[in-house]
């Protein structure tokens, strides 16, 4: 395991209304999420620290889509459903 520390002074911490959970949390998620979207990642539960359903659910919020198919994809999977 890698363990990565920031130092924030007290006042990042108040600009971004957060604690420091959260702002440790925050990073993690957002890197998943981004390792995700460059398909590095198959599921970004185990590094994001969250189980698998709430970081998909997350991914709406980042504005990455949980399902990357092609318009012809997208067709074909909605004839079969």
């Amino acid at each position: 395991m890698i363990e990565i520390t920031m130092d924030l002074p007290d006042e990042v911490l108040s600009a971004l209304r957060m604690t420091p959970e959260q702002v440790g949390v925050e990073p993690r998620l957002a890197g998943a999420v981004k390792l995700f979207e460059l398909g590095r990642l198959s599921t970004g539960a185990a590094l994001a620290g969250v189980p698998k359903p709430v970081f998909l659910q997350n991914l709406g919020e980042y504005d990455v889509a949980a399902f990357d198919l092609t318009d012809e994809e997208l067709g074909r999977e909605s004839r079969l459903g």
